[in-house]
């Protein structure tokens, strides 16, 4: 298979990544953050932004091995045509599942805090109308509007720094007051965070320019740590450390406080513009599905999967009515897949390829 024809720059190689990773999880993450390891939160966002690019940077390595095709095609390679189609099989349900947990908490979102007499079909229906137009072309469509949408919607975290002229620096002390125990339980929250990564399996076979991949990865990832520290450690300065926690979703209601004559509630205006933003998780996760369903069944087109992956979607908000708590559920029943998909995987592949090109020069020789 040959992706010469659709490529990536590098610019839009690092958004698309970044798109991935910021997604709907920037909402809650401070709360979260603070139930589990208070105002010392900070700290395990770091720590996450370690393992992660550790991660990323084990993901680059693998597919160095096979530089012209993506995970599924690297596999197929090594491990047989069975093999191959089995992890295409697997990264179908991985991505479906996981994007159709944030596709529909972006409706939850826009029902909650802007439509809430609309129904959520109505609104996921809706949303399926522009998602299927530009997941039906190829990856330097999804590419540009990554890169667009990061550029349209930047600004808007230097409204965060306004609720800092109200900020109480000592809600962060003293460092690590109750040990290291929260924080590193704190790390699990992270590490679902900072998912998207793995994204670079189907990425790299686009990327115009290979050698940058790894530091294209790694500018991804830190500029994620520094979205999240940004809000996080605003929202820990801004409310007491018992406060943050009645708030579902804190980054929103920060906003609340920022006024301007012409405008009442900027909270609106950010969350209308920030659907933009999680659009950026739910598409290239979906497009990684269809992707994935067209190498399955040995075809070229994959638009023709698209409309199956969202019909798939609706109907199952129809029969089964959803909540942020069964969102919430669904979630955490993906953060054990995620890990075990982004983490292990990798660096067990990566391990089986290096002994693998060992042996086979040693046959040589």
């Amino acid at each position: 298979m040959k992706y010469t024809q659709n490529q990536v720059t590098f610019m839009q190689y690092i958004f698309l990544i970044h798109g991935v990773q910021v997604g709907v999880g920037l909402l809650t993450l401070p709360r979260e953050l603070a139930e589990k390891a208070g105002t010392d939160g900070w700290i395990s966002l770091i720590i996450g932004w370690l393992f992660s690019t550790i991660a990323s940077l084990i993901i680059i390595q693998v597919m160095k091995h096979y530089p012209n095709g993506t995970i599924i095609d690297l596999i197929t390679h090594y491990l047989g045509k069975w093999c191959g189609k089995i992890a295409a099989f697997i990264f179908i349900l991985y991505f479906a599942f996981i994007g159709s947990i944030v596709f529909v908490r972006e409706g939850l979102f826009i029902q909650f805090w802007v439509l809430s007499q609309t129904n959520l079909l109505i609104i996921l229906l809706l949303l399926s109308i522009p998602s299927y137009l530009i997941i039906r072309n190829n990856i330097t469509i999804l590419g540009r509007y990554a890169e667009l949408v990061f550029f349209l919607t930047i600004w808007v975290l230097f409204f965060y720094l306004n609720p800092l002229k109200e900020a109480h620096w000592l809600h962060l002390f003293p460092i690590m007051k109750e040990g290291w125990l929260p924080i590193l339980t704190a790390v699990k929250t992270t590490i679902f965070s900072f998912m998207g990564f793995e994204i670079a399996f189907f990425l790299y076979p686009f990327l115009q320019q290979k050698h940058k991949a790894s530091i294209g990865i790694f500018i991804a990832n830190t500029l994620t740590l520094v979205v999240f520290l940004v809000v996080t450690i605003v929202a820990f300065t801004f409310y007491s450390p018992d406060e943050i926690t009645q708030y579902n979703e804190p980054t929103i209601n920060l906003l609340k406080i920022v006024e301007f004559k012409f405008l009442e509630r900027l909270e609106i205006v950010f969350l209308s513009l920030y659907i933009f933003v999680i659009s950026t998780t739910v598409l290239p996760m979906f497009f990684v599905t269809v992707f994935s369903a067209s190498r399955l069944f040995g075809k070229q087109d994959h638009s023709k999967y698209v409309i199956w992956l969202l019909l798939f979607n609706l109907v199952y908000v129809f029969f089964l009515p959803q909540s942020f708590e069964r969102n919430r559920q669904l979630q955490n029943l993906g953060e054990p897949i995620s890990v075990l998909l982004e983490y292990a995987f990798p660096l067990c592949l990566w391990v089986y390829l290096l002994i693998y090109s060992r042996l086979k020069r040693r046959t040589i020789k």
